[in-house]
């Protein structure tokens, strides 16, 4: 093998590395601002009618649970380099 093809190779996995980070590093910031977002408007909206807290928890709780899913797939497609 020549170095050229030694270097390529190198710079391959490299770039995958990269990409594995970029890709967990949005899906994580991603699934962190909809958990936000989720836990302020439940918040207002509990704020606004009180009697609706128990079906707002629970819809909020649901809703978080499919945000941090996203954030999970992320990570399963970081670890695949894609």
């Amino acid at each position: 093998m020549n170095t050229l093809t030694l270097l390529a190779a190198a710079t391959d996995v490299a770039a995958s590395g990269i990409t594995g980070s970029i890709t967990f590093g949005l899906a994580g910031a991603g699934a962190a601002i909809g958990i936000g977002f989720i836990g302020a408007k439940a918040a207002e909206a509990v704020g606004r009618n009180p009697g609706a807290f128990g079906k707002v928890l629970t819809m909020s709780i649901i809703a978080m649970a499919l945000a941090e899913a996203m954030g999970i797939f992320g990570l399963v497609f970081a670890f695949q380099g894609k």
